[in-house]
């Protein structure tokens, strides 16, 4: 090998290794090894986690790499594993197709007629292989297999620290992600910060969190409106091994079916009109971490079957984009509904339900558990005392024994909505609250009701003396201390309707 050789191999590998972009790298390979050996075709593949060969330069006057090609790919089997451990020249002409007679069908598509295959063998080890082809049937000489042997060396070097760099910045936007969407949440208005009770039921409840926290199992909440079931999510993900990375909640209420499959998986830039940027999907932020979906019993039919895909395969695709994205985190979802009535009715999908029903944990409402509002009665006075500058020091006697009668349909959110209202009226420093608000109480709990006619009657007497008014300060969603996308939810699920009035003859 003469001197120009060595100076155009060192202009080679710095051209090269010096590449720290997988997108730049990949546009540099094939012009600077076309430098140092005559070929036609210039193709590199890479090994993926699975061992599976990946396109990664393609040479364009090459057919396309059929992405079935690399199912059909065993590496350690032959004629692969030899491939893969010396520089070849094959002759394929002549070739034996046993063993790869689909990628030999290929390289014969192609117009190809000899191939020389180096290993790409980095500091960490194999990295993939680079393969030239000539469509004439010359062979590679030795001394071709020597350069070939040597460039490859080179850009194995330059793609393991590429991919390095690449993953790193990974990282980094991860943490980025992640760090933004910690910051919206803690200016965002956090409900329920401490689990408060001593009950026997909600006790044996937290013995449930604590024992599948340690795991990675699936956990289903079941639960009335405003048991707090985001709390004992939080709980759940706060004693688990990632408790360091985000705990992603997505409202699965909150958004069309279209807008919500966007707000799950993400979108590429103009995927559809009005998206003028990439948007990264919830379920792609919730990697590592702990992805909550609430109100899982609310997502359309259509969107189910999608889903079910994501948790079998721990996969997403962005809207607009054909390449997966690998996803790693612990789901949790929560509902209000009854899913397997649901299943029944053909509202719900019998293979997503078998899913998310691997650790189910029913938190009780709170009618079930009413020595525990007296401590919650004295932990919302003292917290909201404290937000809104009040000195509250006692709750009246009577105040207490009428919210310790009250039934709570709306459950621990109703009764913090309750707290909230009188630490503003309250004029000294004991709490009290309006008898007015309970005089006009729900039947006793023994009546021969079901609890869906009670949550019905109870919804329906909210909205009659809001005057229909859903949203709002006065509205029958704040005034049952519920939110207004779970109160329009639960209207859909019990059928309520506006009646229409009637015409004046």
């Amino acid at each position: 090998m003469d001197a120009d050789y060595w100076r155009t191999l060192l202009d080679v590998t710095n051209a090269v290794v010096t590449k720290r972009d997988l997108g730049v790298l990949r546009a540099a390979i094939a012009p600077n090894v076309r430098r140092i050996v005559p070929h036609d075709h210039t193709n590199l593949y890479v090994i993926d986690k699975q061992r599976r060969l990946q396109s990664f330069v393609i040479d364009p006057t090459a057919l396309a790499w059929p992405a079935p090609l690399s199912q059909s790919i065993n590496l350690d089997e032959e004629p692969y594993k030899s491939w893969l451990s010396l520089v070849v020249d094959i002759d394929v002409d002549n070739a034996d197709p046993a063993g790869w007679q689909a990628v030999y069908e290929h390289v014969k598509a192609s117009g190809v007629r000899r191939i020389c295959n180096a290993p790409l063998l980095a500091p960490h080890g194999l990295v993939g292989v680079l393969s030239l082809g000539r469509l004439t049937p010359e062979p590679f000489t030795p001394d071709e297999l020597e350069r070939v042997s040597q460039v490859a060396a080179q850009i194995a070097i330059a793609l393991e620290n590429a991919t390095a760099f690449d993953e790193i910045a990974a990282l980094k936007e991860q943490l980025a992600r992640e760090n933004v969407y910690l910051k919206e949440e803690i200016r965002g208005t956090q409900q329920f910060e401490e689990i408060v009770g001593e009950s026997k039921a909600l006790q044996q409840v937290l013995d449930q969190v604590r024992t599948v926290a340690a795991t990675d199992t699936t956990v289903l909440l079941l639960g009335e409106t405003g048991t707090g079931k985001e709390v004992l999510a939080r709980a759940v993900h706060a004693a688990s091994d990632r408790r360091n990375r985000a705990l992603v909640t997505v409202n699965c209420t909150t958004s069309p079916a279209g807008l919500l499959e966007s707000e799950w998986f993400g979108h590429e830039r103009g995927a559809f009109t009005g998206a003028l940027s990439q948007k990264v999907g919830r379920f792609e932020l919730a990697h590592q971490g702990t992805l909550f979906l609430d109100e899982i019993g609310d997502v359309p039919i259509d969107l189910q079957s999608k889903l079910l895909r994501v948790l079998q395969e721990h996969e997403i695709e962005r809207l607009g984009s054909t390449r997966t994205i690998g996803v790693d985190f612990r789901l949790i979802a929560a509902t209000n509904c009854n899913l397997e009535a649901m299943v029944g009715k053909r509202e719900f999908r019998s293979d997503l339900y078998y899913r998310l029903n691997v650790f189910p944990i029913r938190i009780p409402p709170l009618r079930e558990r009413p020595e525990d509002i007296p401590p919650l009665v004295f932990y919302f006075a003292q917290r909201f005392a404290k937000r809104l500058r009040r000195s509250i020091e006692s709750v009246s006697r009577e105040s207490l024994d009428v919210l310790c009668r009250w039934s709570w349909p709306g459950n621990v959110r109703e009764l913090q909505n309750v707290i909230e209202r009188a630490v503003i009226l309250s004029k000294g420093t004991v709490l009290t609250v309006s008898r007015a608000e309970f005089e006009a109480a729900p039947p006793p709990l023994s009546a021969p009701v079901t609890l869906e006619d009670a949550e019905r009657e109870h919804i329906l007497r909210a909205l009659a003396d809001t005057n229909w008014v859903i949203g709002g300060p006065k509205g029958a969603a704040a005034r049952l201390g519920i939110k207004r996308t779970s109160l329009v939810s639960t209207m859909r699920r019990l059928h309520i309707v506006r009646p229409t009035p009637a015409r004046q003859s």
